[in-house]
């Protein structure tokens, strides 16, 4: 591998999809296997879909890390609300543990500061230690967990309440409530997500 002055960080292209895709796979199947827990990526054609839609989605930020014409890894930056998400991150493994992913976390932080975002998010798996250090370093705090649980739901109610889809409709209660607990509005979040 090259030394990190070789590392270009450039904005992702169409033509970085196929080596991106194939990375972002590579890259959790490996951290997942290496502690006995499943892919969040069934397949190497999940992770192309992903990025595929993430280079080309209006409000996304996406770059690349590149060396001598290859590119190593890449990170996306969702600017669609008022707090920005990162993220998926992904560093080729033959390339990691090298300050990239440092260097990849940076230009999205940068321009998520430039453009006066309320904050940033991201979701990390808790038994990823190595980049959960890297994300204390750079400031992050943990706010709140999240797990991950598979299986069969049962079928259940809860007197008065009742559970459906979210529409548009929502989305002022909604940042209502976002506001109350969170001191900001969720609605562009919701909005991308309602009927």
């Amino acid at each position: 591998m090259h030394s990190l002055t070789d590392f270009v960080i450039r904005p992702a292209t169409p033509q970085d999809v196929p080596a991106c895709g194939k990375i972002c796979y590579e890259a959790f199947a490996a951290i997942s296997a290496a502690h006995n827990f499943p892919c969040d990526l069934p397949g190497p054609e999940h992770a192309l879909g992903l990025v595929t839609t993430l280079f080309s989605a209006p409000g996304f930020y996406c770059v690349v890390a590149e060396s001598q014409g290859q590119v190593l890894g890449s990170n996306c930056l969702d600017e669609r609300a008022i707090v920005h998400g990162i993220g998926p991150i992904t560093i080729d493994p033959k390339a990691q543990n090298r300050g990239l992913g440092r260097r990849l976390m940076q230009v999205v932080m940068d321009r998520s500061r430039d453009r006066n975002a309320a904050g940033v998010r991201l979701v990390q798996a808790a038994f990823h230690s190595r980049s959960m250090s890297l994300y204390a370093s750079l400031g992050f705090d943990i706010r709140e967990p999240l797990v991950v649980m598979q299986g069969r739901t049962r079928a259940r109610s809860i007197p008065g309440c009742t559970v459906r889809p979210a529409v548009s409709a929502d989305i002022p209660a909604c940042n209502q409530l976002s506001h109350r607990i969170h001191g900001f509005d969720r609605g562009a979040d919701l909005g991308h997500s309602t009927q």
